[in-house]
């Protein structure tokens, strides 16, 4: 690769940077804990995703060294963030965490109350 390879992996970490930054964002300036949860699972995710496959391309293509640590990093991050988000979330809700004023919508709130009918049978 050239340097336009180097170029285009430098805009892969690049981007990365920003959509962490820009979680880091979202998790100080919205409202509540539902949608902080979005903004950290979602773009820190990807962040984090993009900037480790660019360091991983990079050791790929320009050192010739396959890293599994790297590949490991990329999986288990993949895997586990947005889950992890979904049951701090789910737990919230559960105790009690009430909802921002201004949301719409509530669909735990009916799938909760089915599941506690179906559990009082």
């Amino acid at each position: 690769m050239s340097a336009i390879g180097e170029l285009l992996l430098g805009m892969l970490v690049l981007a990365g940077a920003a959509l962490s930054a820009l979680s880091a964002f979202g998790m100080i300036r919205l409202p509540d804990v539902y949608l902080r949860s979005h903004a950290a699972t979602k773009s820190a995710t990807l962040g984090v995703l993009f900037i480790l496959l660019g360091a991983f391309l990079y050791f790929a293509f320009y050192l010739d060294h396959i890293s599994a640590k790297l590949l490991l990093g990329i999986a288990f991050v993949f895997a586990t963030a947005p889950v992890a988000g979904h049951l701090n979330g789910r737990a919230a809700y559960r105790s009690g965490v009430s909802l921002w004023e201004r949301s719409v919508q509530d669909d735990l709130k009916a799938a909760l109350k089915k599941e506690k009918r179906e559990a009082g049978r």
